[in-house]
């Protein structure tokens, strides 16, 4: 506890008795006393001395007690830096300053990436279901919106519950994230990954669509099993399960459900699974395979320290980059193939020309 206290430097008693016994003091030098007053001189030395030193006592402990209740001199004798010789080095923080921690934070939590990927995925197969250009109208937007609000409450759930599975390893792997750094606690990524997925459930349970709502079940069902660390579960400890977690979300569960939120609810047509739809989902099945390899690329120290038996550990960083990449090659030759092989101008040059650029 002392390393939280300022140093004191010694104190002459003559410090803290005020004004009456400096001019003591003072009267004291000036003055020469006889011979037969030095017993009470000493007398009064004495007692004198033994009352000081009990004030100072006094005065010590009440310091002590300000000091360790200050949150002011805490924060500065934390750092090093005691607060009578450098005033100014605490400074309270500016609300402006905390709201923009706080969203940085909030931010990284999220895992920018996934809400990216989750968004541009959901708009893209919303499209899927567009047959002509009138279908463009508000009442497409609300279903987007619907759709992406939903998925990406989920998806904050799914990464939040990684997190909060993965602090020992995401020390090691990922020390940014706010739970590794200690930004958050454990009872906040609580919080925070059960608020959205309640919100994520109550939005899909209002909007009535059951395609949206069984999207948002499912994904709910494999991101749990395939973080917490319960029997049976911890689904990502086994490179083929995780795997085969990751495409069922990103490569069926995305497209089709969202398809036939669209298709269903927003449109009221009948089910039906067309050949697009059919190549997109067959060219995500591709995809999400290697989002599940490479997102484990960077991981290998963490996964190898704390037992997670991934693709990039049993193989090696380098076979599986390389195999990542041949993935994508072919599912880029096929979706260009694919592509040039169409009946419409249109989706031939639009097809061709973004997959090659």
């Amino acid at each position: 506890m002392e390393t939280f206290l300022l140093p004191l430097s010694p104190v002459s008693p003559s410090v803290f008795s005020g004004r009456s016994s400096s001019c003591r003091s003072k009267n004291l030098k000036a003055c020469h006393f006889p011979s037969s007053c030095v017993g009470v001189r000493v007398s009064r030395s004495k007692s004198w001395n033994i009352l000081e030193k009990s004030r100072v006592r006094a005065i010590e402990r009440r310091s002590t007690f300000h000091q360790r209740n200050n949150p002011k001199f805490l924060a500065n004798s934390a750092s090093g830096n005691p607060l009578d010789c450098e005033p100014e080095a605490y400074k309270p923080k500016s609300v402006s300053d905390t709201v923009t921690k706080a969203i940085d934070a909030f931010y990284r939590f999220s895992r920018p990436h996934t809400i990216i990927g989750t968004a541009l995925s959901i708009v893209s197969v919303a499209l899927l279901a567009v047959e002509k250009l009138s279908d463009i109208s508000p009442l497409f937007f609300t279903g987007v919106l619907e759709a992406v609000a939903a998925a990406l409450m989920m998806n904050i759930y799914i990464v939040g519950l990684n997190q909060l599975s993965d602090i020992e390893i995401d020390k090691v792997n990922k020390p940014y994230l706010p739970l590794a750094s200690g930004e958050y606690s454990f009872k906040t990524g609580v919080l925070i990954v059960a608020s959205f997925s309640i919100m994520s459930f109550w939005l899909g349970w209002v909007v009535g669509s059951w395609p949206l709502f069984w999207a948002l079940f499912i994904s709910f069902v494999l991101g749990t099993a395939y973080s917490i660390n319960l029997p049976l579960l911890r689904w990502k400890r086994f490179a083929v399960v995780a795997a085969m977690c990751i495409l069922a979300v990103r490569a069926v569960i995305v497209q089709l459900a969202f398809y036939l939120h669209m298709q269903t609810h927003v449109y009221g047509r009948p089910a039906v699974f067309s050949r697009p739809l059919i190549f997109a989902t067959a060219f995500m099945s591709f995809f999400s395979v290697v989002i599940a390899l490479f997102k484990d690329i960077p991981d290998i120290e963490g996964d190898k320290i704390f037992g997670i038996r991934s693709f990039t550990v049993r193989l090696g960083q380098e076979r599986v980059f390389w195999t990542c990449i041949s993935l994508l090659q072919m599912a880029y030759g096929v979706a260009i193939l694919v592509g040039a092989t169409s009946s419409f101008v249109w989706s031939k040059i639009i097809t061709v020309m973004s997959l090659v650029s």
